[in-house]
């Protein structure tokens, strides 16, 4: 397992570490529909036609069509609050998302480590080499016929239903070293991504953010803030930076 750059100087860095989770529910306070809402992102189409190999074998055209239209929402929408308090963490520790969603808000807030679980939609991949990763323009679409280098077509960068998760060992060697999880906007129901917290030491505070209090199937000391991201996020981290700054 190969880490980058970024990872690196987390895993090094002596400030204290915090690893924020974030799941659709953040990206919802953008506009960024999710799937498992009554309006969400699936609407109209049964996972299996648009997020599975099974869908992309059979209509490649529907499974390209679908995600170019998701690119194009996706590039409407704007880092909101919570997006942004997170950054300001930067200020005092040092900062890893791990995060379920495919786009690109926390980048676009200004988060400089962040490890997408289940791929990302701004990125396309080849079929028969998944480590051959292009960077799509904004406005860019996938189209049948459009090949990597190999000659394979391009299908978009996100882990699909039945598919494994490549980044999972990763994300649990970075929780594992957490002085402080945030959980924010996920409904804690997804696997793998909802045992990360089991993996955080004995010693890390959890802060786990979200109006609707999902079930958490796990014994540590969890305190929850029942708000939304864009409202509890900030006020979190204007907690963790009075905690920084205050005398040891």
């Amino acid at each position: 397992m190969t880490i980058t750059e970024h990872q690196t100087q987390f895993v090094t860095s002596k400030k204290k570490k915090i690893v924020v989770l974030s799941g659709a529910g953040i990206s919802a306070e953008s506009g960024i529909p999710t799937f498992r809402g009554a309006n969400g992102l699936w609407e109209g189409h049964d996972v299996t036609e648009v997020a599975s190999p099974v869908g992309w074998k059979r209509d490649r055209s529907l499974v390209l069509e679908f995600y170019n239209q998701r690119r194009r929402g996706m590039l409407a929408a704007q880092p909101n609050p919570g997006h942004q308090a997170i950054v300001r963490l930067e200020d005092k520790y040092e900062v890893m998302i791990i995060t379920q969603n495919i786009d690109d808000l926390h980048e676009r807030a200004g988060s400089k480590r962040i490890l997408h679980l289940h791929g990302e939609i701004m990125k396309a991949r080849s079929t028969v080499d998944p480590e051959l990763i292009y960077d799509l323009k904004p406005g860019q679409d996938i189209e049948v016929g459009d090949k990597c280098k190999k000659g394979s077509q391009l299908r978009p960068h996100i882990v699909w239903f039945q598919e494994d998760v490549p980044e999972f060992p990763r994300a649990v060697m970075l929780t594992a070293l957490a002085d402080i999880v945030i959980i924010v906007g996920t409904s804690m129901v997804v696997y793998p991504a909802n045992t990360l917290v089991e993996y955080a030491p004995d010693r890390a505070q959890i802060f786990l953010v979200d109006p609707n209090r999902p079930e958490v199937s796990t014994q540590r000391n969890i305190e929850f803030i029942l708000e939304p991201g864009g409202t509890g996020l900030p006020r979190l981290v204007d907690r963790l930076l009075e905690q920084a700054a205050a005398p040891e």
